[in-house]
C-alpha cells in the first residue's frame, strides 16, 4: 500500500481510530495485524518471508540469551544471520550473482553460456526489515539490548507499518519499549504527526514526482541526450531522490507519531554537508549508523593502519551499494563515495595548508566546500540513476564531452524536455519548495496565523500536484521501495 494512494488515506484513519478504541492490552496485537495487512496489500504471499525472518531472529535471540557457553552463542548467532541473510540474498541477489558468474566464464571460455534468469519477485522492503532483525540478534549476542520474549511485540518491531518498507531502520532499544507504553491520544503528537505527514507529501508529490517527469525523460532516453541534459538530470535527480526518500521518512515519522511512537530522524539537510563524510552523517542516517555500528566499527573503524582503514571504507561502501540494488551501477556508486572519502583523508593536510596560505574567509571556504561536495554527490547520482552499466558509461561520456555553446544546442535541450515558460515552473517551484520545507520547524504546535495559512497552502499544492500527476499518468512509487 502506497502512502500516496487513496487506499492509504482510508486505511490510516480506520487503523488510528480502532487502535485507540481498543483496550490497551490488545492494541499491539491489532497494530501487528494492521501492519501485516498493510504489507499484504501488495502480495499476500510475501508476508511469509517476514514471518520466517521474524521467527528465526526471535527464536535465535532467545536461545542465545539462554545459552551459557560463548561458543554455542556464537554458533546460534551465525545460524540466525545466515538464515536471515540467506532469504535476502536469494530473493534480491540470486539472479545477479548467477549472471555475473556466467559473464565471467564467458570472458575466459571459448564456449559461450546463456543466462536464464529465474522469475523471482523482489519483496518490498526486504533489505530494511532484514537489517532490523540482524541488528537485534547481534545486539542480544553482544549484551547491548534485552531479549524480547513476547512474540507479538517482537513481530510488531519487525513489521511496524509506517517504517516497514523503507525505514528508518530502527533499533530494538528505541522501538520495542514504545510499543508497551500505550497512552491515549495526545493532542501535541497528533498535531506534530499531521505536520510531518503534510511535509512528507509536499516532498514526495509536489517535489519528487513533478521533477521525476523530467528526470525520467533524460535517463530513460539517455542516448538522445547531451552533456547539458545529463548535468541537468543529475541535479534534478539529486533533488528528486531527496524529496522522495525524505518525504517517505517524514510521512513514516508523522504516522508513527499519531500512535505516540517516535521514529529516528533519517535526514538532516544532506546537501549542506561540507565533506562526503558529513554527507553520510546527514543522508539516510539510519543506514549510515547501521553500517557504522555493525560493519565499520567491528572491522576496526579508523583506529587502524591507513591501508586497513582504506579497506574498511571500501568494504562498507561496496556493501552500501549492493544493499541498494543488485546491479553494477549501485556498486560503482558505492565505490565512488568510498574513493571520495579516501582521497579526502589523504589530501586533508595539503588542503588545509592551501586554505591557510590563501587567507580566505572561513565562510567563503565553507560555501566552496559545500558546492564541491554537492557536485561530487551529483556526479555519483548519475551511476545510481542509470538504468544499466552501458547507459551509465554513455551518460558520463556525454557529461564530459557532449557540450556545445551555440543556440541550436541550447534549444535542443529545452525542446527535449518539452519545456515552455509556463512548464518551467514545474521545475522551478519544486526546487524552491524543497528549500522551504527543509527550513520548517515541524516539532512545534504553536503557530501564528501566517504559518497556518502556509500549511493550508501546502495542502492545496499537494492536492493540485496529485491531480496533475494522475492526469498525466505519472504517479510513482517511492524510489526506495525497490531496496
Amino acid at each position: 500500500m502506497l502512502f500516496n494512494s487513496w487506499q492509504f488515506l482510508i486505511y490510516l484513519p480506520i487503523v488510528f481510530i480502532t487502535y485507540f478504541l481498543l483496550p490497551k492490552k490488545v492494541r499491539h496485537i491489532f497494530l501487528l495485524v494492521a501492519s501485516y495487512f498493510f504489507y499484504m496489500f501488495w502480495n499476500w504471499e510475501l508476508v511469509f518471508l517476514i514471518l520466517f525472518t521474524t521467527v528465526i531472529s526471535y527464536v535465535g535471540a532467545i536461545l542465545i540469551k539462554k545459552s551459557q557457553r560463548r561458543g554455542i552463542q556464537r554458533l546460534l548467532l551465525i545460524i540466525s544471520l545466515i538464515s536471515c541473510l540467506g532469504v535476502l540474498i536469494f530473493f534480491k541477489y540470486f539472479n545477479f550473482m548467477v549472471e555475473s558468474v556466467v559473464n565471467i566464464i564467458n570472458m575466459f571460455s571459448t564456449q559461450k553460456y546463456d543466462f536464464v534468469a529465474l522469475n523471482i519477485i523482489l519483496p518490498v522492503g526486504i533489505s530494511f526489515y532484514t537489517f532490523q532483525t540482524l541488528s537485534y540478534v547481534i545486539d542480544v549476542y553482544n549484551n547491548k539490548t534485552e531479549v524480547e520474549y513476547n512474540p507479538f511485540y517482537y513481530a510488531l518491531y519487525v513489521s511496524f507499518f509506517p517504517q516497514l518498507v523503507a525505514g528508518p531502520i530502527e533499533r530494538s532499544e528505541n522501538l520495542l519499549p514504545q510499543f508497551k507504553n500505550k497512552e491515549g491520544i495526545k493532542k501535541d503528537n497528533l498535531v506534530i504527526g499531521l505536520q510531518y505527514i503534510l511535509k512528507g507529501y509536499i516532498e514526495k508529490i509536489f517535489v519528487a514526482d513533478l521533477l521525476g517527469i523530467y528526470v525520467n525523460k533524460i535517463f530513460n532516453n539517455i542516448y538522445d541526450a547531451n552533456g547539458m541534459l545529463v548535468m541537468s538530470g543529475a541535479i534534478l535527480f539529486s533533488i528528486q531522490i531527496l524529496g522522495d526518500f525524505a518525504g517517505y521518512s517524514d510521512i513514516a515519522i508523522g504516522v508513527a507519531k499519531l500512535f505516540n511512537i517516535d521514529l529516528m530522524k533519517n535526514f538532516d539537510n544532506p546537501y549542506k554537508a561540507k565533506t562526503i563524510k558529513e554527507f553520510w552523517n546527514r543522508w539516510h542516517i539510519s543506514l549510515s549508523k547501521w553500517l557504522r555500528d555493525y560493519i565499520y566499527f567491528p572491522m576496526g573503524g579508523s583506529r587502524v593502519p591507513l591501508w586497513r582503514w582504506i579497506l574498511n571504507i571500501l568494504v562498507v561502501f561496496i556493501i552500501s551499494g549492493i544493499w541498494h540494488g543488485a546491479a553494477v551501477t549501485f556498486i560503482i556508486w558505492g565505490l565512488m563515495h568510498a574513493i571520495y572519502q579516501i582521497i579526502g583523508r589523504l589530501t586533508i593536510g595539503i588542503r588545509d595548508k592551501l586554505w591557510n596560505k590563501m587567507h580566505i574567509s572561513p565562510r567563503v571556504i565553507d560555501v566552496f566546500r559545500v558546492c564541491i561536495t554537492y557536485m561530487l554527490v551529483c556526479l555519483a547520482w548519475i551511476a545510481f540513476r542509470s538504468n544499466s552499466f552501458d547507459e551509465m558509461l554513455h551518460a558520463y561520456k556525454l557529461l564530459f564531452t557532449g557540450w556545445s555553446f551555440d543556440l541550436t544546442y541550447f534549444n535542443y535541450s529545452i525542446n527535449y524536455l518539452g519545456l515552455s515558460y509556463i512548464k518551467s515552473l514545474l521545475i522551478i517551484c519544486p526546487i524552491i519548495m524543497i528549500l522551504i520545507v527543509n527550513k520548517m520547524t515541524v516539532d512545534d504546535i504553536n503557530h501564528n496565523a501566517l504559518s497556518k495559512v502556509g500549511y493550508v497552502l501546502m495542502a492545496w499544492l499537494v492536492v493540485i500536484a496529485f491531480i496533475y500527476l494522475e492526469y498525466l499518468g505519472q504517479g510513482s512509487q517511492f524510489i526506495y521501495f525497490q531496496f
